[in-house]
């Protein structure tokens, strides 16, 4: 079984997502017969690289709020992450632009680690506060991987992995993705949304179950989970 996810680092539904599937697959006793390969998006490419700018300021500023209003936003959020037993820190969230991130996961898929670099970057991001855009944390989160920090800062410093990022939003663009986290299952069923564990199971195990079903792509749930698009979050 193959799961491609579309999902971007500092979309907080993308890390309950993988949670609720990582789950998912275990209840249902799939996790040694699934193959999961993330997907990159970017929910803004247009944010400032290295800004000092806070998470709850940014949401703030983009929808004319107060901080306090941020901040009440975001306990929905807070609350879903505490059911999958993750621990966001919204006052340590940095804004981020993604880019380099994607294309270090790239990289880190070269030599076997894209699983591990992508899980440290959404835990750098929401759990540690971590600004996922500066080299050296980039070059840190390499190197817990195993991978080599010269070679890392290398391809940093290149264009290397920015034409699979960029295939991967067009690929988005042309199944219909409007929003991540986005789950395509042997190319033939979606999920769209951070479903609950329950629905993940639901659809796993009648996947696992059928043979030969329609090639075109169903809508598995009865409502869309909570998501990201390019606007805002279903906070």
């Amino acid at each position: 079984m193959k799961i491609e996810v579309w999902s971007d680092y500092v979309c907080p539904f993308c890390y309950i997502g993988k949670r609720r599937l990582e789950q998912a697959l275990k209840q249902a006793g799939l996790e040694e017969k699934a193959e999961v390969q993330y997907k990159a998006y970017q929910l803004d490419p247009n944010t400032p690289v290295a800004s000092d700018q806070s998470q709850l300021e940014g949401l703030a500023n983009k929808y004319n709020i107060s901080r306090t209003e941020a901040e009440n936003m975001m306990k929905n959020v807070e609350e879903q992450a505490k059911t999958v037993g993750l621990h966001y820190q919204v006052e340590k969230m940095k804004t981020s632009n993604t880019q380099d991130a994607h294309r270090l996961a790239k990289f880190a898929g070269q030599h076997g680690a894209e699983e591990q670099v992508t899980e440290r970057l959404l835990h750098g991001h929401f759990v540690e506060g971590e600004r996922i855009d500066t080299e050296e944390v980039l070059v840190s989160i390499a190197q817990e991987a195993g991978l080599d920090a010269e070679l890392t800062k290398a391809m940093l410093h290149s264009n290397d992995f920015a034409d699979e990022v960029q295939a991967d939003i067009e690929e988005a663009r042309q199944i219909g993705v409007q929003g991540v986290p986005f789950f395509v299952i042997n190319r033939k069923y979606a999920i769209s949304g951070a479903q609950p564990i329950e629905a993940f199971v639901e659809a796993l195990e009648k996947i696992a179950e059928e043979e030969g079903i329609k090639s075109t792509l169903q809508m598995l749930g009865k409502d869309s989970g909570g998501q990201c698009d390019d606007d805002s979050c279903d906070v």
